[in-house]
């Protein structure tokens, strides 16, 4: 027989712990970068996300879009304004955020789930009011800052055996829409659902010390420390923000991953060598990565 075959005999073995650690957890995916534009590397997440619903674990994935609503704002010819650096959302613009969004990525990612034999249900902040706003920056427009989540619907998905997929809109007092960012909807939705685990997949390997080494474990105090001299700057700012604010609201870890090493998911959850920089407030008690 090929060593092959008996390699993985060894891993699915060597994974049973994990298998038992994680049955009937939450874990919520934040889905982005480079992945969500590649087909080949859409359907091995996608392949990911069912074997882990397969094994019992519930999860959650948000997703972004950034690209494609540039693409389809330029295709449609709308202008947009920059305030800061940032851009206006007004009603037009969130016309397009709202269809690219809602539309085409979260059913993308719906089709690649259920070509992969799981079962998956595209929803967005608005569905069951789940996520409720109020505008971030009023020169930003529509750009919204959750102050409300309700968790509802997400809890019934799970005892029905479906996979939610969330695109991040909320919705105003008055009932308009807000576009929120992924990131900061993954970490609030986390934190109300009590996650075990917040995924952030990205293009980066994950949080780097000041060589440009990987920190595979980091406190809060850490994290903050690095921010403090600098050393965690730029895009990576917003992500340990929103690890530090899903830890403080009852999330037992988050992770700052690369989305594009094959099978990142399943590495983090089920093996010893785990992926990326993992941030939590305590020391493991039984098992490494626990």
């Amino acid at each position: 027989m090929s060593q092959d075959w008996f390699a993985t005999a060894r891993t699915l073995s060597e994974a049973l712990p994990y298998l038992q650690r994680y049955a009937g957890a939450i874990v919520v995916i934040k889905f982005g970068g480079h992945a969500m534009g590649d087909a080949e590397e859409m359907a091995s997440f996608a392949r990911d996300i069912v074997l882990m619903r397969q094994v019992g674990v519930n999860p959650v994935i948000v997703h972004g879009g950034g690209p494609m609503i540039n693409e389809m704002l330029g295709k449609l010819n709308i202008q947009s304004d920059f305030v800061r650096g940032k851009r206006v959302t007004d009603a037009a613009t969130m016309e397009v955020v709202e269809m690219v969004l809602s539309g085409l990525v979260n059913k993308r990612i719906v089709q690649a789930i259920q070509d992969e034999g799981g079962r998956a249900v595209g929803l967005s902040g608005k569905d069951g009011g789940m996520i409720a706003c109020e505008a971030d920056d009023p020169e930003l427009g529509l750009v919204g800052r959750p102050v409300a989540v309700n968790t509802d619907l997400l809890h019934h998905l799970f005892t029905g055996g479906f996979i939610p997929v969330i695109a991040p809109l909320g919705m105003g007092q008055e009932g308009e829409t807000y576009n929120i960012n992924g990131d900061t909807v993954a970490g609030i939705i986390a934190a109300a659902l009590k996650a075990d685990r917040l995924l952030l997949l990205t293009d980066t390997a994950g949080v780097k010390d000041a060589n440009g080494d990987v920190v595979t474990q980091l406190s809060p105090a850490h994290v903050r420390d690095l921010t403090d001299q600098g050393v965690i700057a730029g895009g990576m700012i917003p992500k340990t923000e929103t690890a530090l604010t899903a830890i403080a609201g009852g999330v037992r870890a988050a992770v700052i991953m690369d989305g594009r090493a094959p099978n990142a998911c399943l590495l983090e959850l089920f093996t010893d060598h785990g992926a990326g920089s993992i941030i939590r407030d305590s020391d493991p008690q039984i098992l490494p990565k626990a």
